[in-house]
């Protein structure tokens, strides 16, 4: 990996290369300081946050989604062979999280958020938090086949049904209810379908095809060829400005996300996949082609900074692309996978990342959050899959 001030690498670097740095890095540095300086040995959970120094941010609540995260990504991991001892960390994680997390109150369903001290601190049951305990223990089930893991699937997917599901096969924001509506949920819980589709679970691909018929109905806007963010009850438009709000880097995860599911569910690619990537790249900065934080729809950026979580999912589209094209797709992959290894990765530690750069590409302070470790680790993994690895 290289260091803060190492020179960037040609595009043309050859695909193994990059992918080697990133999977060795993965490996031998990032999950291992996630898996152990990233643990709080008193709590068993993982830590929110890291300062800029690589200290924990021991004031910081734990939310259930990103203890999720972390345990989706060690087990993930471990089914790999990319790091082994993933399976008995994330069980050790898990035990504690069903312990403080899982139905505290008697009311089922995960609470959103807990203190610092493992008490809860926020019970609200939250869609997207509920999506990815569903892909964490998919996969942990997976690595583990622990009967316990198998059992905690079935709870989680059962209160989805019955505690999140709306009538339109889509999810309710969460127990209680709130507005507006936003697309995030759906899309992190057709990632989550996916996973289980992959994985074979019994009525996955049904899962699947609900989800994907609400992107095809309520959530893509045809005429700019987005998706927006924020939904009135019904899924219709807000009566303002927030119905213009579009992340990039949403499009760019739904582009892959929609490739996925057609390469799964044995259906043509669709059009919708390449045009919600062309249309995340009219926002990319022009010198560096990274995506911008949000958009109005009809054109001007809002926010023009840029966190490392939408370079992932541009990324990941881009590797898409590559597996289904040819020489040109394979060479943008492999721009994206360098633009994003060294504007962000290994800083301000060797461990870490820069969450964000400002509109003139300087990091922006702050901490170091845990939950990226998902983003980068996905997009890692796709790299090793369609590119595979050089020879030792």
């Amino acid at each position: 990996m290289p260091s803060s001030n190492a020179p960037a690498h040609p595009p043309q670097l050859p695909a193994a290369d990059v992918t080697d740095d990133l999977w060795r890095w993965m490996g031998e540095v990032a999950l291992p300081f996630w898996a152990t300086q990233g643990l709080d040995p008193e709590t068993g959970l993982f830590w929110e946050r890291m300062t800029a120094d690589g200290a924990p941010d021991r004031a910081a609540p734990r939310r259930i989604r990103v203890q999720a995260r972390q345990i989706y990504s060690l087990a993930h991991a471990a089914v790999l062979g990319l790091y082994p001892q993933g399976t008995a960390l994330a069980l050790g994680v898990f035990d504690r999280l069903l312990d403080a997390a899982e139905a505290p109150d008697g009311a089922p369903g995960f609470v959103q958020a807990l203190a610092p001290d493992g008490a809860v601190q926020d019970a609200t049951r939250d869609a997207y938090d509920h999506a990815f305990l569903v892909l964490a223990f998919a996969w942990l089930s997976k690595a583990s086949g622990a009967p316990r893991v198998a059992a905690a699937l079935e709870r989680c997917l059962a209160f989805v049904d019955q505690g999140l599901g709306a009538a339109d096969g889509s999810l309710y924001e969460s127990v209680p209810r709130r507005l507006p509506r936003r697309q995030n949920p759906q899309m992190h819980w057709f990632e989550s379908v996916l996973a289980l589709m992959e994985l074979g679970h019994p009525g996955a691909a049904a899962r699947a095809a609900t989800a994907r018929r609400l992107f095809d109905e309520k959530l893509y806007h045809r005429p700019t060829r987005t998706i927006g963010e924020y939904f009135a009850e019904d899924w219709h438009p807000l009566p303002d400005a927030a119905a213009r709000i579009v992340e990039p880097g949403h499009l760019a995860e739904w582009s892959w996300l929609l490739r996925r599911h057609d390469a799964l569910a044995g259906l043509p690619p669709c059009a919708e996949a390449a045009d919600l990537f062309q249309a995340a790249l009219r926002w990319a900065q022009p010198a560096t082609g990274l995506l911008v934080d949000e958009v109005d729809r009809d054109g001007p950026v809002l926010r023009g900074t840029s966190r490392i979580w939408l370079q992932t999912e541009l990324v990941k589209a881009r590797l898409a692309m590559a597996e289904e094209g040819g020489a040109a797709e394979r060479e943008a992959a492999i721009a994206a996978l360098t633009t994003m290894r060294d504007h962000f990765l290994g800083k301000p530690w060797p461990a870490g990342w820069i969450d964000q750069l400002d509109a003139a590409g300087r990091p922006v302070p702050g901490p170091v959050p845990a939950s990226i470790l998902y983003h980068v680790f996905v997009a890692v993994a796709e790299a090793k899959r369609i590119f595979g690895m050089s020879p030792v």
